[in-house]
């Protein structure tokens, strides 16, 4: 059985131009995917997706192989799913762990975790997130947040698919596995605040502070 990750990086991303190789503390973003990468033992292959020259060269220089996406692949309607058909075509696999650059935190052995997790159970696709309290103003009573049954929101930091969900162009399968994580693996990256938020969060993971307050 073999165990592919893949890290999406297209070079045109719109609300925050050069995104995935701006440095979020000093580092270009996608090298924190990457190390996560890295640091699995359980990932057999792993490789960025991309288009871009650019992000190609930071890639390697961070060791991560790089798989040529199609242009096709890399517009703004292209979906995950196609990405994903596209490196399964190049690289056949098992099981395919997407890791998207925009969620940096991942500690704790958490790529690993999810993985395990998604091979010890009997389902076909597995998602991080936490339960989320966030709905439409006035499509509620005014009750207390606990009283409200809210519901799993993926985060974008950890996904694992069997190969038969991703070939069949789905972005989940008929057994759905939830894995609620600390919020500090909440925040994905799609602002310029959201940058900055994660560069408050991950100084704190990395003194080891997170522990004692979300774990």
């Amino acid at each position: 059985m073999k165990i592919l990750g893949v890290i999406p990086a297209r070079g045109g991303s719109k609300a925050i131009p050069r995104k995935n190789i701006l440095p979020l503390l000093s580092k270009p973003l996608i090298v924190w995917s990457i190390e996560a990468a890295h640091s699995s033992v359980l990932i057999d292959e792993f490789v960025v997706s991309t288009e871009d020259n650019e992000i190609a060269d930071v890639a390697r220089e961070a060791g991560a192989a790089v798989l040529q996406r199609p242009e096709r692949l890399a517009t703004d309607t292209a979906t995950t799913v196609s990405v994903l058909q596209h490196a399964l075509e190049e690289i056949p696999a098992d099981i395919v762990v997407l890791l998207q650059p925009t969620s940096p935190i991942r500690v704790d052995n958490i790529v690993d975790r999810a993985i395990q997790l998604f091979l010890d159970t009997e389902c076909d696709t597995l998602a991080t997130g936490f339960m989320s309290h966030v709905f439409e103003w006035g499509s509620t009573e005014n009750v207390p947040r606990q009283k409200l049954q809210g519901y799993f929101h993926d985060d974008g930091n950890v996904y694992v698919f069997k190969n038969v969900v991703v070939k069949a162009g789905r972005w989940t399968g008929d057994q759905l596995l939830n894995m609620e994580v600390p919020s500090y693996y909440n925040l994905e990256i799609d602002t310029v605040t959201d940058f900055w938020a994660n560069e408050g969060i991950l100084r704190r993971v990395l003194d080891g502070k997170h522990r004692s307050n979300d774990a």
